[in-house]
């Protein structure tokens, strides 16, 4: 198994996309890039504490590359809005890829150089950060897989 984590808005949206792919073992709604203390939900909604909204998706790469799950990625949220997502507002909504290794590092930078490339988003940046991990602090039970538990539609936007 192998380990990718995106944030691209409110992780509950984030997380059921990666959910729809056969290759997905299991993906875990959390908060990185802030500092490395102890954090709660209510903390990062703030917007004080630098983490963004992560959903870590552990997958067979013989069933799904991180190239096919970079794909969906790009598809699921807008990438040229800094620090927002839709309605949510806030350095936690941020669009970022997290890579665990080089090898995710380059092709996530070679994805989002042919989205730029493709003029999909026309004049408008990608805003994109490609960083490394760092903690992954998982977020309270209640957000885990919590479309699907309350049986609601998706709450994130698809372009």
């Amino acid at each position: 198994m192998a380990v990718a984590t995106f944030g691209a808005g409110c992780f509950w949206g984030v997380e059921y996309f990666f959910n729809e792919i056969d290759g997905v073992e299991s993906t875990v709604c959390g908060y990185m890039g802030g500092n490395d203390k102890a954090i709660t939900y209510e903390e990062v909604k703030q917007g004080n504490t630098g983490h963004a909204e992560v959903v870590q998706v552990t997958f067979d790469p013989e069933l799904v590359s991180y190239e096919t799950l970079l794909a969906v990625f790009w598809q699921n949220h807008n990438p040229t809005t800094l620090n927002q997502q839709g309605g949510d507002i806030g350095s936690q909504y941020r669009s970022c890829v997290f890579f665990h290794d080089q090898s995710q590092k380059q092709q996530a930078e070679a994805a989002k150089l042919a989205l730029i490339k493709s003029g999909k988003w026309g004049i408008r940046q990608i805003v994109t950060e490609i960083v490394p991990v760092l903690t992954f602090h998982q977020a309270e039970e209640y957000h885990q897989q919590y479309l699907a538990k309350n049986n609601l539609p998706s709450c994130h936007i698809s372009y």
